[in-house]
Order: structure tokens, then sequence, then C-alpha cells
């Protein structure tokens, strides 16, 4: 099944280095951010969950859950989460899945047709609190992810869902952003009382609202 933006996200319940995972249940209302890797004691993946458990304090400043997933066993896990703290200084502090059974991979579609059957692409899916997947992401197994990318992402869609605005290129939280094209000038005035500028028509730039 291939996952679009707007779908449900796929409910399950998996064990975890933090017990057994009823996604729904303990996202609740908050966001997520479900990431996979490929096998644990991998360098790459090493480098990414602790980067995201240094991250931790921006995630939670923006109601965003992470998770990780990997498809290791549990007991493989917590000696992977030893090494991830030794070697990154940040111990794991967001539950990853051990989906041994592949049930996650398979419900998110995240393995690869011509990898080994127990390997998982690099994929990363963002779901809102309404739990509809709002982002995915799929990397080649030898790329890291960007998290600093993945916080910008979820920075433009809390504001876009708040503001009727979209997120221009290269856009960072505070940044001009751009009114929707679907609203007439007249709407546009009362909307934005920082007031906007129109490069053409369907064009108009405007202040941050939340700033």
């Amino acid at each position: 099944m291939t996952l679009r933006l707007g779908d449900p996200a796929p409910d399950f319940t998996q064990d975890s280095t933090e017990g057994p995972i009823h996604f729904s249940e303990w996202k609740g209302n908050s966001w997520a951010i479900l990431f996979s890797h490929p096998a644990d004691f991998t360098p790459v993946c090493t480098t990414e969950l602790g980067m995201v458990a240094k991250l931790k304090p921006e995630f939670d400043r923006r109601n965003v859950k992470p998770i990780g997933l990997s498809v290791d066993p549990l007991e493989s896990h917590v000696r992977w989460v030893g090494d991830i703290a030794e070697t990154q200084g940040h111990a794991l502090n967001y539950p990853l899945l051990a989906d041994g059974d592949r049930k996650v991979a398979k419900l998110y579609d995240m393995l690869q047709d011509d990898a080994p059957g127990t390997t998982t692409v690099r994929s990363v899916f963002i779901v809102d609190p309404k739990g509809n997947i709002r982002l995915t992401l799929t990397y080649p197994a030898s790329t890291g992810r960007n998290f600093d990318e993945i916080l910008r992402v979820i920075d433009s869609l809390q504001l876009t869902d708040d503001y009727r605005v979209a997120t221009p290129v290269n856009w960072e939280s505070g940044d001009d952003v751009v009114v929707l094209p679907a609203i007439k000038n007249e709407e546009a005035d009362k909307l934005f009382p920082k007031g906007y500028r129109q490069v053409k028509p369907y064009l108009r730039i405007t202040p941050d609202p939340k700033k």
C-alpha cells in the first residue's frame, strides 16, 4: 500500500525500548515523527538517533513526539542504545520500535524490494494531531537525514495550519511568507494587518504572522 499525503497514518501496536507502543494512543493530540533505520549498529543510524536525542527539546517545543524504528529485536536495541549514548553524547530519550516481525515496516511501505528481507529504507513520516500524514521522505541507506530540515518543515506545517499562508523557497521561521492565491486582496487586507507586498497578482508577500 502506497501512503500519500493526507492519508490517515496506519495505527499499530509494537514493542519498543519504552515498552509496548499503541501508536495512536502514544501520539495522542501531538504531532509525531516516525523514522526508520536499515538495521541496528549501523554508523549513519547511530549518528541520526543521537541527533534526535539532542534535538528532543526542539521537538518538545513544537509538540512533536519522535519515534524511531529498526527491524532488529529489542535485545539488540538495548545494546545499541548504549553505543549511541557513548559515541554521540546523548542518551536515547524517545522510543525505538523493535519491529522484528516487520509489521510496521510493511504498513508504512518501508521495505526495499531489492534489499535483504529485513532491511528498511531510511523513511520519515510526519503525522499531525488529527492522525494524518503530512510529510513523507525517503533517503538512501548511505545518506544521513537532515533533521534541521525536518524541523523547518514542521515549523512550516504548523504555521500554515494556523494562518492562510504558504512558505516560499528556503523559508526559515520568522521569514516573510506568501499569501494564498485564493485570498482576494479585500480579504487579505483584513487577514494581514502588517500589510503585504504584491509582486504579481498571484505572488503577495507578508511578514510572518506569528511574529
